[in-house]
């Protein structure tokens, strides 16, 4: 098996492979390898290469601000475009530039490399060699990921201590409460996190009204005298309780109605309202994100398990595969995963 370091990722194995496919065969490779001398090996040898990518990925990744930084550089059209650019070839910043000004962006070189290359290599996604830019075997793999998403930086916000991913991550498995949200979110921010992402059209709630929830009281309706509508009404209320929007439609009768013979249910005291807390869903567009966001986190996870694995960090090791030491793709959760990795947000 041959790794070229400096060539177009896609040729770096026959066929597509994950980070940790690609480094146990790297291990593989070194086993069988035998140098005349350690610096053949780290001259001469593209597997060496590839590795020692992955430690400085990895040293990179320990940071506990990591995953935040990975976000908030990639919610970024100009970098996205350049990223998906360096995927396909290296490039010099004078090609760079007149890539931009393909897609419309008229930037000065040094423009390029401070606010779109810098970021870009500081988060592990791109590295330059004699002058040419061209991305990690990371950034390959997370491109591939992103490059369908092209409007992030207007969807999301691109400075923030992204509470809004960590949200949508929490909502991808269920709808949930604004008391659980802000278990995991500050309550001070959350509130505006929230219309935010209402705005974005990622998050929805049901109309105010569906909150009421109405019952039936325990009161024997043998006793009372119904009329036929509100016969009708009373016997569609199920014992676990309805809006009086769902009542109405399970009744065939008009929403007015529905509240006005509840309203003399009540008097009778045949039923009772009881609010239920507001739940927070996202929408179509929301759980497209949120996948994007959950994938994003795997292969954050992948690619540090593989840096641990490579400096024998046992902590690290233990805190991502409890209970085992080899690299394998960690099992879903039926609780909302934590977005970041180190250290982990979730709600208590």
């Amino acid at each position: 098996m041959n790794f070229r370091l400096h060539t177009v990722p896609s040729k770096r194995a026959e066929k597509p492979t994950s980070l940790a496919q690609t480094l146990q065969k790297a291990d593989e490779t070194c086993r069988r390898c035998q140098p005349l001398t350690p610096t053949i090996c780290m001259t001469k040898c593209d597997v060496w290469k590839l590795k020692n990518e992955f430690r400085k990925l990895y040293e990179k990744m320990r940071h506990s601000t990591h995953m935040k930084d990975l976000l908030n550089t990639i919610k970024n059209n100009r970098r996205l475009k350049i990223l998906n650019a360096i995927s396909n070839k290296e490039l010099s910043i004078i090609k760079l530039q007149q890539k931009l000004k393909e897609h419309g962006y008229q930037h000065s070189q040094q423009t390029i490399t401070e606010e779109y290359l810098t970021p870009l290599i500081e988060v592990g996604l791109a590295r330059e060699y004699r002058n040419k830019f061209y991305t990690t075997l990371f950034g390959y793999w997370l491109n591939n990921l992103v490059r369908d998403f092209n409007n992030l930086e207007n969807i999301l916000p691109p400075h923030s201590e992204c509470y809004e991913e960590i949200t949508l991550s929490i909502l991808l498995n269920e709808p949930n409460t604004y008391e659980t949200l802000e278990k995991a979110i500050p309550v001070k921010n959350l509130s505006r996190i929230l219309n935010r992402l209402k705005k974005a059209g990622l998050i929805e709630t049901a109309e105010e009204k569906d909150y009421v929830f109405y019952f039936r009281t325990r009161r024997d309706p043998n006793k009372v005298k119904f009329s036929p509508t509100e016969q009708k009404v009373y016997h569609n209320i199920p014992a676990e309780g309805i809006s009086a929007r769902k009542l109405a439609e399970q009744a065939n009768i008009s929403l007015r109605r529905t509240y006005k013979y509840l309203k003399r249910l009540k008097r009778k005291k045949l039923v009772f309202t009881r609010k239920k807390s507001k739940l927070y869903t996202l929408t179509p567009k929301g759980v497209q994100i949120a996948k994007l966001l959950q994938n994003i986190r795997e292969l954050v996870i992948e690619a540090l398990t593989a840096g641990a694995l490579l400096a024998k960090d046992e902590a690290i090791l233990k805190s991502l595969m409890p209970g085992s030491s080899r690299l394998r793709r960690r099992k879903k959760r039926k609780e909302a995963p934590p977005l970041t990795v180190i250290p982990t947000i979730s709600p208590r």
